[in-house]
């Protein structure tokens, strides 16, 4: 059952007479005020209460649902009065979104806020494929530009790029100004540094754009239109969504599906350090490559494996999911780029559960070669992986293919995640290896039984606000709350109306 725990206190109270009795009652006075005034603290402190993730069992038909809501559903739409980006704004901002395709949507859905901070006109973001994905296709051929600018109308102007500067009857090109933004920069360093040099030189390009703007923001408003960027305005095109929706209706066709990130791959192996377990040939090829791509770090296996930081094995993925009572009737759709070490490790898994499939298996037709190479074929698998039943990633430190979908997963209805606790999880399975496996499936319940499903719960560091957006981008229609109360349903209307009046405003401005 998914429902709150409660902890029950007993208090064992002596018997006695006189000044022994007296002080027994006042110090069984004293812990009930005590207790009363702790109840009171967490009562009242936060902006929101979210179910607890406490369960006293997993039960494998709950699972196939989307996890319990607390009455909470999606709205990232403003709540507060919102107007629309002025007619005139302060200059033009162009940014290069490096890394993979969600590290991608991170930084665009970034570059949208900073331009409202700055009331800046958007450039439309440029992809750096070219260095990860070795595809030069670029924001046009992942997502649907029109939509994107139509979605974000009330919240910045876009353009698909720096317009000539008509002066003295002559056409200028607008050069824009490149900087560097810091990592995680905040808020202030946007509206000073970038901002005075923006007013000074008309534009600014910001490059590299990959975690240049803080993810916790006290403003909730902020937070929301980052939601709009990654959950609405974000479509992919027509023929990767097309394509998407063909292969999760083959895999439906015969039942409920579960998909994993198995993101057991030469560059994460390399990062995490995990090389022990390797030929020495492989060993080779894994720090050859951490040479080349990482900053140099001691790194020893059994330590690195001991608090969690290697990656789940893929005969370790299918333990888990053993113990949690699936079996081989299980269907899987992996989302996974070419597997290091090969069969050896994937044969363990696949007797585990024979039914695996990928978006070559599940629809082999030339549309799909065509369609599925770099940034697309990460997008196909983005989508047929937020639509799963069930999703589970094997790595969700650094991987932002992960990280973006829990949290769209997350947004999309609390579609239910299975989320493997690697340092709880990492003593047990090396008990296994040494050939201590008594209770070790109960063990791993146990683990599991704290983790989260998909359920709303607060954002903790680490955590990232593109993993969890609860509570800003989430309400209830019967809040307590008035902070956590949905917007009213005519909300398109009354931002209709603001777009609308500012138009008109900048019209009679102009003739008089």
């Amino acid at each position: 059952m998914r429902r709150a725990g409660f902890h029950r206190q007993h208090a064992r109270q002596g018997v006695g007479s006189g000044f022994k009795a007296m002080v027994v009652k006042l110090s069984v006075a004293a812990l009930v005020l005590l207790i009363c005034t702790v109840s009171l603290f967490y009562s009242s402190t936060g902006t929101s209460n979210a179910p607890s993730s406490y369960r006293s069992e997993i039960r494998l038909a709950e699972l196939w649902n989307n996890a319990d809501s607390g009455g909470w559903k999606p709205s990232s739409a403003p709540r507060t009065h919102w107007p629309p980006p002025p007619t005139e704004s302060n200059g033009y901002l162009r940014v290069r979104c490096n890394g993979g395709l969600n590290q991608q949507r991170s930084a665009i859905s970034n570059a949208v806020l900073a331009a409202r901070i700055m009331n800046a006109t958007l450039v439309l973001p440029e992809l750096d494929a070219n260095s990860f994905w070795h595809d030069d296709s670029g924001f046009h051929g992942i997502y649907d530009v029109e939509h994107f600018i139509k979605t974000l109308r009330y919240d910045v102007k876009i353009v698909e790029s720096i317009p000539e500067n008509q002066k003295n009857g002559k056409k200028k090109k607008i050069k824009a100004l490149q900087m560097r933004p810091p990592r995680d920069a905040p808020i202030s360093w946007y509206t000073t540094d970038a901002l005075k040099k923006m007013k000074e030189h008309g534009a600014i390009y910001l490059t590299p754009f990959s975690h240049r703007l803080a993810e916790e923001i006290d403003n909730p408003e902020y937070q929301r239109l980052r939601c709009r960027v990654n959950y609405h305005a974000l479509r992919f095109k027509p023929h990767i969504m097309k394509l998407s929706q063909s292969i999760v209706d083959k895999l439906r066709a015969q039942g409920p599906y579960m998909s994993i990130h198995l993101r057991f791959e030469m560059d994460m192996l390399s990062f995490a350090g995990c090389f022990d377990i390797f030929t020495p040939e492989e060993q080779k090829i894994l720090k050859k490559y951490r040479e080349e791509n990482f900053a140099p770090k001691r790194l020893v296996y059994n330590e690195r494996r001991a608090i969690g930081k290697c990656p789940l094995t893929p005969e370790e993925v299918g333990l888990i999911l053993r113990a949690l009572g699936f079996d081989n009737s299980t269907r899987i759709y992996l989302a996974a780029g070419e597997l290091f070490g090969g069969e050896r490790f994937m044969n363990p898994f696949r007797s585990l559960f024979p039914r695996l499939e990928n978006h070559s298996s599940v629809e082999n037709s030339e549309e799909l070669v065509q369609n599925t190479r770099g940034l697309a074929g990460s997008a196909v698998d983005y989508m047929v992986c937020l639509l799963s039943d069930i999703f589970m990633p094997t790595y969700d430190g650094p991987s932002n293919f992960a990280n973006n979908l829990l949290g769209h997963r997350l947004y999309y209805g609390f579609r239910t995640t299975i989320r493997p606790d690697r340092k709880a999880l990492a003593p047990i399975f090396i008990d296994r290896e040494n050939g201590r496996t008594a209770g070790f499936e109960e063990a791993i319940r146990k683990v599991m039984l704290t983790t989260n499903f998909g359920e709303p719960h607060k954002r903790v560091s680490p955590e990232s606000f593109y993993t969890n957006s609860w509570p800003e981008c989430f309400c209830q229609t019967s809040a307590k709350n008035p902070a956590d109360r949905c917007p009213p349903n005519d909300i398109l209307n009354i931002l209709d109306n603001g777009l609308q009046k500012e138009a008109t405003e900048q019209t009679n401005s102009t003739i008089s």
